[in-house]
């Protein structure tokens, strides 16, 4: 079949599927694409025929565009998936922050950006980057190290095996991340002979790898001697389908879950076992029983700082680590005995293996007032009535009694996700949605037109600050543009209240975090900025209004569930009522040597801090 080499990408792309118990779909629900003169006289003419082979998607800027897959891959379970196209240049790099973001949560999207001429006739090329040592580098060699897949390709004849690769990896539980296909512009446009055969309907079929059996039984035994077992639930879980088994596996052994960023929701809040979330923003019920546990049952995670506290959270003497993940890296840390395989299949046959067994009735006992306490903390700070300017913690507890156990939070940089991640009660899986791997600043508002791609039903709430508000608002008009429903709540704070937190806690004082004019000592120390966030999202096409008090903020909520399209909601906030850190610590290394008196404290405190660190290996 002859084609141009853009043609049979889009059409081999079109033709691919997916089976994970039973049930199958395709895999790519569209392309998002800006064009330039990288790839729209190939990838272009190629999305342009119809019927079209793939919905193209137009987003606003390249970066959110990949966020966008990234949220709508992650609220799909992995199990669908985006392609992003770009030109060469500047929209080709636009993509790298969003494609780490990716790479490092562990999420499926293809990135197709336009390349220089395989040819070098015209060369060098418009935005051609040169390179003294070779010509065969562009800038779209920046993808390497934030892709689990990068190829380019340079004759059609390359396509073929480019693919398969890029489908390997793509739908592969242990692998998956950001694939890169660099695609030069004249080879996109350059026509050859394709066999027939790698256009018809591919299934690649998800596999339940299941862990060794001696190893499931060693874990059981390990399990079975120990005192007071903790579970940390990880993303595996909700990527893996896992949480009914999860659910059952915690209430028969009667194991408490406590929850990663990525992991909130496995339990609802309100499982007698669900002791909520752990770590750096972790609540003092489950950072507690961290502290004495002498097992962990590490379930799909990665293990970050933000989980382990800087590796302090786990503080018992001989505390051992189980971990169960499909990727052998993750399996192994902490010095874990690794159960290599899908949460999902690992959960049952260890539950199978552990059956009779329960914890004792005195740690049993020992778990609900521990999780009781945490809730009227909760409580507390959902009703602070702080004035004048409203709580950020306040807010959450808003959003939270206006959203039904089924809607969507959204959230992913600045202070919000310690908060969300320690307050929020969520009630179903896959109903809190944090980027927190990479904690990108900008993915909020582009990752909840994701999550709704993905779950068209379900109300999406995205918490955004006003400093990542103003980084990449722009994908609301997106929003419009597809019809999309949404609720946005920007907390203005008047700059970047959490990374000013962390600056007065190292003893700098919030140093060049708020929104300041230059004031007549040559600093950002004049009068406040003040941007019109309503008009801004009222420019794109969004109903926006300002909510100052609790009454107001509950109004505004109550109208935009009842409103079709966008809602922005603008809060202000008092950026120094926070909430704080329960049980828990995080490694940011302070200044050794410093003529300031706050550094200088702070410093003494760390040093202290730090040798609560532990290395399990």
């Amino acid at each position: 079949m002859r084609k141009t080499t853009a043609q049979a990408l889009v059409q081999f792309l079109a033709a691919q599927r997916v089976r994970r118990d039973g049930r199958e779909h395709q895999f790519f629900a569209g392309v998002f694409g800006i064009f330039g003169h990288g790839n729209v006289a190939g990838l272009g003419e190629a999305l342009l025929h119809r019927p079209a082979p793939l919905r193209f998607f137009l987003p606003r800027n390249e970066q959110a565009m990949v966020h966008t897959a990234a949220a709508f891959a992650k609220a799909s379970n992995r199990l669908r998936a985006f392609v992003c196209t770009s030109s060469i240049g500047p929209g080709a790099t636009n993509m790298l922050t969003a494609a780490a973001g990716a790479t490092i949560n562990r999420l499926p999207v293809l990135l197709v950006p336009g390349d220089i001429f395989a040819t070098r006739r015209p060369d060098p090329v418009l935005q051609q980057l040169e390179w003294s040592h070779s010509r065969d580098i562009s800038v779209n060699d920046c993808f390497k190290p934030v892709s689990r897949y990068w190829d380019r390709i340079n004759r059609p004849e390359q396509l073929q095996s480019a693919l398969l690769e890029a489908m390997r990896v793509l739908t592969s539980p242990a692998d998956t991340g950001a694939v890169t296909l660099a695609f030069p512009q004249d080879v996109q446009a350059e026509a050859a002979e394709f066999p027939a055969e790698l256009f018809e309907p591919r299934t690649w079929t998800i596999l339940r790898n299941r862990p060794d059996a001696e190893a499931i039984a060693e874990a059981a035994r390990a399990i079975r001697s120990s005192a007071a077992p903790l579970i940390v639930a990880g993303g595996g879980v909700l990527y893996s389908e896992a949480t009914d088994t999860l659910q059952r596996f915690a209430a028969r052994t009667g194991i408490p879950v406590a929850e990663t960023q990525a992991g909130k929701s496995a339990l609802p809040f309100d499982h007698p076992q669900a002791v909520g979330a752990i770590g750096a923003t972790g609540t003092s019920a489950a950072n507690r029983l961290a502290r004495k546990a002498d097992l962990v049952l590490l379930v799909g995670t990665r293990l970050s700082d933000f989980t382990t506290a800087s590796k302090t959270a786990f503080a018992a003497d001989r505390v051992r680590f189980v971990s169960i993940n499909v990727a052998e890296l993750d399996a192994l840390k902490q010095g874990a005995l690794a159960l290599v395989g899908d949460a999902r299949a690992a959960l049952e046959e260890l539950g199978e293996a552990l059956a009779g067994w329960n914890v004792t009735d005195r740690y049993a006992a020992s778990i609900a007032p521990l999780k009781a306490d945490w809730e009227r903390e909760v409580d507390r700070i959902y009703q602070l009535n702080h004035g004048p300017v409203i709580s950020q913690g306040e807010v959450i507890g808003l959003v939270n009694a206006a959203a039904a156990r089924a809607d969507v939070v959204v959230c992913a940089a600045g202070s919000l996700p310690g908060d969300l991640h320690k307050l929020w009660r969520a009630g179903a899986p896959g109903t809190y949605h944090l980027e927190y791997g990479y904690s990108c600043m900008g993915y909020e508002i582009a990752g909840g037109l994701g999550v709704k791609l993905a779950r068209p039903k379900h109300e999406v709430f995205v918490m955004v600050g006003d400093g990542s508000y103003l980084m990449m608002a722009q994908e609301i008009a997106t929003a419009v543009q597809e019809g999309v429903k949404l609720t946005i709540l920007v907390l203005d704070n008047q700059g970047f209240a959490s990374i000013g937190g962390l600056s007065a806690a190292v003893g700098c004082d919030g140093f060049g975090t708020r929104y300041r004019r230059r004031g007549a000592t040559g600093e950002l120390d004049g009068a406040a900025i003040e941007i019109d966030f309503v008009a801004n999202a009222a420019s794109m096409g969004a109903h926006a209004v300002r909510a100052g008090t609790r009454d107001e903020i509950t109004r505004a909520l109550a109208e935009a569930r009842a409103r079709d399209g966008v809602s922005v909601i603008v809060i202000p906030v008092d950026r120094e009522q926070r909430v704080g850190g329960y049980e828990s610590w995080w490694d940011v290394p302070v200044a050794e040597e410093s003529p300031l008196p706050a550094v200088q404290q702070a410093r003494a405190e760390y040093d202290v801090a730090r040798r609560r660190e532990r290395h399990h290996l």
